[in-house]
């Protein structure tokens, strides 16, 4: 009678439900780092459009002034109006940092962030002919 009670048991076995952990495992484990990339290029989109609002700004003030403006200026979340002289504001939740590099003619501006916690800083940088460069990517390590 024993045996019979136990054969008539519905459920699943130890074995079974680890068989779906492990399962469950592996597909977080792929899953996983790939969400993280797609995190960390979904935060860099920040740096590419301030960097063109800044190229576009920096122009407008050259027709104005003749020249380039904010030489060895640093703008952040902490300084959002370092640039309000070409009329940009750094948002409160900016991630990057952007220092401009300027003379009468020529300008580059370059932003900088640690997306992921990790060694890497990710750079991006424009200059006054509008080339934007990924000179450093966070989102490969």
């Amino acid at each position: 009678m024993l045996s019979k009670f136990h054969k008539s048991q519905k459920g699943f076995t130890l074995i079974e439900l680890m068989i779906v952990v492990v399962i469950i495992g592996i597909l977080a484990a792929l899953a996983i780092p790939r969400f993280m990339r797609s995190t960390t290029k979904a935060k860099m989109s920040e740096a590419r459009q301030l960097l063109k609002q800044i190229y576009t700004m920096q122009h407008a003030f050259r027709q104005e002034n003749d020249v380039y403006t904010l030489n060895g200026t640093t703008a952040s979340a902490a300084a959002p109006n370092a640039f309000a002289t070409i009329g940009v504001e750094i948002g409160a939740a900016a991630r990057y940092s952007y220092a401009m590099v300027a003379a009468a003619n020529t300008f580059t501006c370059t932003a900088t962030a640690d997306l992921d916690d990790d060694a890497t800083v990710d750079t991006w940088t424009i200059d006054d002919t509008g080339t934007l460069t990924h000179t450093i990517d966070d989102s490969v390590n």
